[in-house]
């Protein structure tokens, strides 16, 4: 789809229901836009979100970045996918411009066309943030807001892009609510950067179920899933995650998904948690993207943990890191021997597949 059709109010009045992707889409679906996703158990499904709902996330989105008719969003982000879709509607709803990166992603060419179409409001993930630092590239004066959403952007990497001048804020989302539910503001961009908590924005409620998971309800709540071709309705008024998270005083901190965790030797442990304190012992050498810990099945501890890299990654890091988190990890969190593989298996947007990881790894040890 061509995104300057979404900048249109034709787009926007008709009731003829739209995939982001080949789907034969039910035909009570009117007024609606899909996008497929992979749920914890990663059997594809297809989030049907109505477009009242889009608007209300796009407008909510826009007050909190201070967008204006004078604005420019720029798209550098898979239209397919909610978060590249939410920036041609935030144009559409904000009456702003849209700008679109249509290159193949390039950091410097990222930046050249910052600047030569004067883009004043994008989104990113965090590997393409990590790649402006690595590039030492500094961020245009026209830029006002990034928001980087798509996965954790670790305060090592999120303060060297402030330092350069990238203003990222951190954000929290999924499909199933339209794209972002939690943001921060440009008032953060005065501060150090931190991956959170992040303040809430005031489309929708939430609270946590017992073991700590996040529950959401609001004007931008899905309708429901298209699986195998048939449509399921969401009945309820909540939806819940499987994102851990703590909400206090109108913030939102995420913690990881339940459904990464493992038990070893009796203990619950959480393989997100060991690579965000590996990134962080490596001073910002290991990047988003190009290294996991996966979780193999062990008879006698329940699961072991092995580090995996990409064939990219300096083996002095590597080392360096591991030793640093081997002299203070206590024995149920201890790792085995790192493994190289020559590319870590990802959605296009930078986020690993898990399942598919432990998969390559136990074809390996056969």
């Amino acid at each position: 789809m061509d995104p300057s059709l979404l900048t249109k109010t034709a787009f926007w009045n008709d009731p003829t229901p739209v995939a982001m992707g080949d789907l034969a889409v039910p035909s009570e679906l009117k007024a609606h836009v899909l996008f497929e996703t992979s749920g914890s158990s990663g059997t594809p499904k297809w989030v049907a979100l109505s477009k009242m709902a889009l608007w209300v996330s796009a407008a909510a989105v826009n007050r909190n970045l201070g967008v204006t008719e004078k604005s420019r969003w720029g798209l550098a982000l898979p239209l397919r996918h909610v978060g590249g879709f939410g920036v041609a509607t935030r144009a559409y709803i904000g009456g702003c411009s849209l700008r679109t990166f249509d290159k193949r992603w390039d950091a410097t060419a990222f930046r050249d066309w910052l600047v030569r179409d004067r883009v004043t409001h994008t989104s990113l993930v965090p590997t393409q943030v990590y790649d402006l630092v690595k590039a030492n590239l500094t961020a245009p004066k026209s830029l006002v807001a990034i928001v980087v959403g798509g996965g954790y952007l670790d305060p090592a990497t999120g303060q060297a892009a402030r330092d350069l001048g990238w203003p990222v804020l951190a954000s929290y989302g999924l499909t199933e609510t339209a794209s972002q539910i939690a943001t921060q503001g440009l008032d953060q961009l005065k501060l150090p950067y931190q991956a959170a908590p992040l303040p809430l924005l005031k489309i929708c409620q939430v609270q946590t179920t017992p073991d700590g998971l996040l529950m959401i309800r609001g004007a931008t709540m899905l309708s429901g899933y298209v699986i195998d071709g048939k449509f399921v309705r969401h009945e309820s008024d909540w939806f819940t995650t499987q994102d851990r998270v703590i909400v206090e005083n109108d913030t939102l901190t995420p913690l990881g998904r339940a459904d990464t965790l493992v038990k070893i030797l009796g203990e619950l442990v959480d393989p997100e948690a060991i690579e965000r304190e590996l990134r962080s012992l490596s001073h910002g050498n290991l990047s988003h993207g190009s290294f996991a810990i996966a979780a193999l099945p062990d008879l006698r501890a329940g699961h072991v943990l092995v580090p995996v890299f990409e064939l990219s990654v300096d083996p002095a890091v590597i080392q360096s890191t591991l030793e640093l988190y081997a002299e203070q990890a206590p024995g149920f969190r201890r790792l085995q021997p790192p493994i190289t593989i020559n590319q870590l298996p990802s959605t296009d947007l930078g986020k690993l597949r898990r399942s598919e990881l432990v998969d390559i790894l136990l074809k390996l040890a056969d």
